[in-house]
């Protein structure tokens, strides 16, 4: 039996399954077999029938998804004979006459739901993969049931009854650690999602959540019809600057797309345009570039986002009302662990100067060289990353594309696995015995000691259809309820493929990006919990990305990069000389990163602080809300309103996105502790980091958990020592007080 959680797929929001921008990644190979009439001596579904999606996994590792029998025709019936399977299951536990026990009501919860857990992990991966016009059908027709569906459950008034019992009973104290913070955490989403409130105000807040769901479909797919709508097609004459690298994924663009407008294309993505931007010559074609991107979701017409946003916000903030919360960013972050939104802002703003700073120092550094060459320009925002790439090889004598030659993703895959041996003992060995959702996805095995851990999924190509940027996803959560269900992750990126043979050469920064989301893996690989609703990454936003991150610092370690930094032509590894320049380099453009990443984040808390959006104009909400924050005219918030899936697209990231700087203080921390230690390999720290990180969950809180592998709460100036800030006076400064722990 595969086990899964009721409530973590509740309050995951109906929304958030059915979008691009939070749902894992996929791959439909429409030309696979789908009848089903006979395998193994077995009778199976015939093609088209939604058991595909609900019966249980069967095959090797304890079962794996069926990928290779799915057609979209399944989604619908498939999600809605589910929901109903779950409602049933539900009825089945506020029917009893025994008075409620964890036994008889949470555990049942944490077992129950397999079906519309199993449908929604295709589903998910089908939504944000190759999202074509049946895709979307589905969507639109499946997000405002899934949501009616969410809505039914927390307003369950018999089953919050139940709970309620629970968490407020005598027994409560009897039970284990675990169980309580699982009760906390039932009872605290319930209440969050309206569990509580009268029979009217529970009808609005369904209407509301309704609403949002079409909305937020509707902002992915506007959003996707950008990105794969919009080309710039490039001849010959327009290839100056470019590196041959560069040059050959302009190719392979275009022949993604038939060549139908030439022989080169620059995609309408950040992995397209990022390279193009930093080496291009072409200042006109920087600016049509720049430009095209950061319109994405701005276009006006029937694709334009901001009106979306405009509807997508009172809404938001109505229902925060309706639920008892001053806005909406105080409902986001009550569980988080920087607890309130308040607190998030001031660690923002405690970057922010010294970040706006930084840029300053860059352009001039950047106008000088461009003076330097008689350009007769001032910095522009499609200026900044080819004028920050000559100031690097300039100052630092460090040339992007002498790194990328020896940066081979294949070679950097098993540099990975390594890290993952020698730090936490597991071993990876690929096989070919599951079902993959497209030609390009290859699986490992993961084990330690001989014994199974769970299935490691890579998916690194881009293809049309599949959302931009690059994501960590779990198939199967881990749990301990009826013997070990192993986890099943996936690592997704967006590499532009090369030809047959030809070895993929990537930019340091995405290489830093790869063994982040590896980091996520690994995360959901070590989870060694009881119950799935605390399993592996399962864990509060702001934390959520700190063991990704730390482990970014692994990648530029002397023994990854001699063993598996490897030139492209000679096999030789890099050679120590580029190391140390990498080294130097490391926080060369550290203004512009931090900037870019920092106004967008400081845009999201501001908006979801806000209560009052009366004739709100969302384009004039972001350009205000920059103006008064000083943000440098050179470089744009590295995702516009228009185009910031994180917070429109569902709701996992709204009010949350300043998580990833959060998140940093502990990952800086961490890295220190590794350091101090006497290296990134001692044994010692990985033990605990493995033990107190990223086995336990969300069974403690994370503050907790940080305190005992670290000894004390982290000490935010690590984070601006990582990032080259000054710190004055030094002054120790912790992260805020934990509100994760259980409410007395």
């Amino acid at each position: 039996m595969i086990n899964v959680n009721l409530k973590t797929l509740l309050f995951a929001g109906a929304s958030a399954l059915t979008l691009t921008a939070m749902a894992p990644a996929f791959a439909q190979d429409e030309s696979a077999e789908t009848d089903m009439t006979e395998a193994d001596g077995e009778t199976t579904a015939e093609a088209g029938d939604p058991q595909v999606l609900l019966a249980e996994w069967t095959g090797p590792y304890g079962g794996v998804p069926p990928f290779d029998k799915v057609e979209v025709s399944m989604f619908q019936p498939a999600l809605e004979q589910a929901m109903e399977s779950a409602r049933a299951e539900i009825d089945a536990i506020t029917a009893q006459d025994a008075a409620a026990t964890f036994d008889n009501t949470i555990l049942p919860l944490e077992q129950g739901a397999g079906e519309l857990d199993r449908a929604l992990a295709v589903y998910g991966i089908w939504a944000s993969g190759l999202n074509g016009p049946e895709v979307q059908a589905v969507q639109r027709e499946v997000a405002p049931k899934l949501a009616a569906f969410q809505d039914a459950i927390y307003q369950n008034g018999a089953l919050f009854e139940r709970i309620d019992a629970i968490y407020n009973g005598d027994a409560y104290d009897d039970l284990t650690a675990e169980q309580q913070r699982l009760v906390w955490d039932y009872y605290t989403d319930f209440v969050s999602a309206g569990a509580a409130l009268d029979e009217d105000e529970k009808a609005r807040v369904a209407e509301i959540n309704q609403e949002l769901a079409t909305l937020y479909t509707t902002f992915s797919n506007n959003l996707l019809h950008d990105e794969e709508s919009y080309v710039t097609w490039l001849s010959e004459d327009d290839l100056a600057g470019l590196p041959d690298s560069v040059v050959n994924a302009a190719k392979s663009a275009a022949e993604s797309r038939d060549n139908e407008g030439g022989e080169y294309a620059i995609l309408n993505t950040r992995s397209s345009m990022d390279p193009f931007l930093t080496y291009s010559d072409d200042r006109a074609l920087r600016e049509k570039v720049w430009r095209t991107y950061y319109a994405r979701g701005d276009n006006g017409g029937e694709y334009d986002n901001n009106d979306i946003i405009a509807k997508i916000m009172p809404l938001r903030a109505e229902r925060s009302k309706i639920l008892g919360y001053e806005s909406f960013a105080d409902r986001s972050i009550e569980k988080a662990v920087a607890g309130n939104p308040q607190a998030a802002m001031d660690l923002m703003m405690k970057v922010w100067p010294a970040a706006i700073a930084k840029v300053d120092e860059e352009v001039a550094a950047m106008q000088a060289v461009a003076d330097e060459e008689g350009a007769d320009i001032t910095i522009e925002p499609w200026d900044y990353r080819y004028y920050a790439e000559k100031v690097r090889q300039a100052e630092y004598d460090f040339d992007s594309e002498e790194v990328k030659q020896y940066l081979q993703l294949e070679n950097l895959r098993e540099g990975m696995f390594w890290m993952a041996g020698e730090l936490y003992g597991m071993e990876f060995e690929q096989v070919t015995d599951v079902p993959v959702f497209h030609e390009d996805v290859r699986v490992w095995d993961v084990t330690r000691d001989g014994e199974h851990l769970g299935l490691w999924y890579f998916d690194p190509y881009a293809r049309t259809g599949k959302r931009s940027g690059a994501w960590m996803n779990a198939y199967r959560t881990q749990d301990n309820l009826d013997g070990f269900t192993t986890p099943i992750v996936s690592n997704n990126s967006n590499f532009v493929k090369g030809a047959e043979g030809e070895p993929v050469l990537i930019s340091w920064d995405d290489a830093s990006t790869l063994f982040h989301e590896f980091g996520h893996a690994l995360h959901g690989l070590s989870s060694n919990v009881t119950y799935p609703t605390l399993a592996g990454t399962a864990v509060p936003r702001d934390y959520v990305e700190f063991p990704s991150q730390v482990h970014e610092n692994w990648l530029p370690t002397r023994e990854v990069l001699e063993n598996y930094a490897l030139h492209v032509d000679t096999g030789e590894p890099i050679p120590q000389e580029l190391v140390d320049k990498i080294e130097r380099a490391a926080n060369a453009r550290q203004g512009f990163d931090t900037t870019e990443y920092l106004a967008s984040a400081l845009v999201d808390m501001k908006l979801h602080m806000m209560t009052d959006f009366e004739d709100f104009d969302p384009d004039a909400f972001e350009r205000e809300t920059l103006e008064e924050l000083g943000m440098p005219e050179e470089l744009p918030m590295r995702h516009r309103m228009p185009q910031f899936a994180h917070i429109f697209s569902g709701e996992g990231y709204a009010a949350g996105y300043y998580a990833y700087l959060w998140a940093d203080t502990f990952s800086a921390d961490a890295w220190e502790a590794f350091e101090e230690a006497g290296g990134p390999y001692d044994r010692e720290t990985a033990d605990a980091f493995g033990k107190w990180i990223l086995s336990v969950g969300n069974t403690i809180p994370p503050s907790e958990a940080y305190e005992k592998f670290r000894g004390r709460q982290p000490d935010t100036n690590a984070l601006m020592r990582d990032r080259g800030f000054g710190v004055a006076g030094e002054a120790s400064g912790g992260v805020g007080d934990d509100t994760n722990a259980p409410i007395e």
